[in-house]
Parts: structure tokens; C-alpha cells; sequence
């Protein structure tokens, strides 16, 4: 039995949700049943006692109602869908450090501000995870395998130089290309963690093989790119003295993602590069998993209880 994502190990259990349902039946009949008609004269009592207070006792049937409806879930033992962290992957980051990366429209510059948040992206990572460091321009070099050591990743990103033009496509395939070089895992050595490359450029590729293929290529390996297209539209660079305008390619980017099976970010400052890299994190560093969620629901029942009681005690007191 399920009802959207949700899932029960014992669903015949859940015939005890006729309890809470009759109920709350029981009590609107009695409500209906009740005369709402007042004394022309009310009494010296009336006059004393506060009122009571009808949306006190509607709120304690009804929190009482679904903490019932709460534990009734949680009697037929829940399965749903939740986020829990990845114990190990391996990410690779690639950064494009074309000249165009000396653009001052993010501050201090593209690629100034890239070192930043790139070394905040890797520090994030899960202590298990291997992280590898590859740079492209014209051609792609390999920077840092993969590794565990965020420090050594840390001093390669601070030792990017700009170099002329673009190479996506060869940026792709020597990421792929360092998978090769994962160390198994001591626990498990046949098993094979999930990859993924963040690759980070303000470009087109104008050098090098077809970024496109090497996305399709990257999807068959079961590797998901995540494109960051990073810079403004009025992005420029001095060359000998005369303005040449760098605007970000979003268009080949967002087609790499799609094709490699990931997903295309911008930012268009220091910020929003953060952002993105901390959503990235997010989703490389969890992974949805069907498991139980009794304690989730039980959880609410107490919850629910607890407003319950708070609201029969101050019935009781005849607070105004």
C-alpha cells in the first residue's frame, strides 16, 4: 500500500485509522447535536466564571485526533524516501583558466573569485570523498588526482595560471580520465563510488574535442557533470589596450549538463558562485535512499500530543 512516496511494511495495520476517524465523527455529531441558543438572562455563575473558549477544545480533539492518526503511521512501519549522506564518491573539479578568466565583473576577478569559492567547495566535501584538481584552456592538465588530501587540492587551485583559449571538451575527458586513477576503498575494494565532475567556465570552446560528445560520453560512464557558467554578460578583457568582450556561453554549458546527465548553474558574482557550490555540495554529498521513517511519525504523535494536553490542562484551569 502507498500513499505517494510513502510506503508501509505492515499496511494492515493502518485499519486502525478507523479509530481517530470515528472519533472525529463522534465529535461532530455532538457538535451539530449541541443547542447553540443562550439564556435571555444568564445567571450570577455565568457572570463569575470565564467563558469557555470554543477553539481551545476544537484544538485539543483535533491535535488529540492526529496524534492518534500519527501513531496509527507509525504502528504500520513507514518506508519514504530520504536524504542521507554519501559515505564515499569522488568529485572531480575542473576550472577553466582561459584568459577571459581575468574579467574584473566579478570582483577581484573571475578567476580570483573562483580559487575562493572552489577551495570552499572542496573543504565541504565529506572527509571520505576523493577529490581531483584538472585545468583546461587550450588543453587540460591534470592537476591533482584523486585524493582524500584537501590541502594538496587546496595549494593546486591557489597555483592556477591563465593560459589562452577554451578547451571543454578536453577538460571532460581528462576528468574522466582520473577516475582511473581512484584508490579503492580499503573496506570494499571491488565497489565502485558514484562520480561526478564540476566544471566551472565563462566560455565557449574554441579548441580541442566536441564538449558535446565528451558529455555523452561522460553519461555512458555514469558520471554527471555539473556546469557552472560563471561571469556577466558585459565581461571584458584589455588586449593591447582595447576592450574585448567575454560575455558567459550559456548555451554549450546547459547542453553539456543535459547531455551528461547533470546540471547547469550560474553565478554571476562571488555570492552566487558560493551558492551554487554549496548546492552542489548538497546533492553530490547526499543520496536518496527508501527506508524506514517510523521515528519521523512517531515524532509528530508526540508533538501533536503534547499540544493536546497543553490545551485540555488550560480548559481545566479555566484560563480566559
Amino acid at each position: 500500500m502507498a500513499l505517494m512516496n510513502l510506503e508501509f511494511l505492515l499496511p494492515h495495520r493502518l485499519w486502525w485509522l478507523l479509530v481517530p476517524i470515528g472519533i472525529t465523527c463522534l465529535y461532530v455529531f455532538l457538535l451539530l447535536r449541541r443547542p447553540h441558543t443562550t439564556p435571555s438572562r444568564p445567571s450570577n455563575l455565568s457572570r463569575i466564571l470565564p467563558k469557555d473558549r470554543a477553539w481551545k477544545r476544537h484544538l485539543a480533539v483535533g491535535a488529540a485526533v492526529l496524534s492518534l492518526v500519527s501513531l496509527v503511521v507509525a504502528y504500520a512501519k513507514p518506508k519514504d524516501y530520504t536524504e542521507v549522506p554519501r559515505e564515499r564518491a569522488t568529485v572531480i573539479v575542473a576550472i577553466d583558466v582561459s584568459r577571459s578568466m581575468m574579467a574584473q565583473d566579478v570582483k577581484p576577478s573571475r578567476l580570483a573569485a573562483a580559487q575562493t569559492a572552489a577551495k570552499e567547495f572542496v573543504s565541504s566535501l565529506p572527509p571520505r570523498f576523493n577529490v581531483a584538481l584538472v585545468s583546461f584552456a587550450a588543453t587540460a592538465e591534470p592537476l591533482v588526482p584523486p585524493t582524500t588530501d584537501r590541502g594538496a587540492v587546496e595549494r593546486a587551485i591557489d597555483g592556477l595560471q591563465l593560459q589562452p583559449s577554451t578547451a571543454i571538451g578536453e577538460g571532460i575527458y581528462t576528468s574522466l580520465d582520473q577516475l582511473k586513477l581512484v584508490p579503492p576503498d580499503p573496506k570494499d575494494p571491488k565497489a565502485v563510488a558514484p562520480a561526478a565532475i564540476v566544471l566551472l567556465s565563462d566560455g565557449a570552446t574554441n579548441s580541442g574535442r566536441s564538449s558535446l560528445q565528451a558529455a555523452k560520453d561522460s553519461k555512458k560512464l555514469n558520471v554527471p557533470i555539473y556546469t557552472i557558467a560563471y561571469g556577466t554578460a558585459n565581461g571584458y578583457v584589455l588586449e593591447n589596450g582595447v576592450r574585448q568582450p567575454v560575455p558567459v556561453n550559456h548555451g554549450e554549458l546547459l547542453d553539456v549538463a543535459r547531455a551528461s546527465g547533470g546540471k547547469k548553474l550560474s553565478a554571476e558574482s562571488a555570492d552566487q558562485l558560493g551558492k551554487v557550490y554549496r548546492t552542489i555540495a548538497q546533492d553530490i554529498g547526499y543520496e536518496k535512499v527508501f527506508v524506514e521513517v517510523t521515528e519521523r511519525y512517531a515524532g509528530l504523535a508526540l508533538l501533536c500530543g503534547f499540544v493536546a494536553a497543553l490545551s485540555v490542562i488550560s480548559l481545566a484551569a479555566r484560563w480566559p
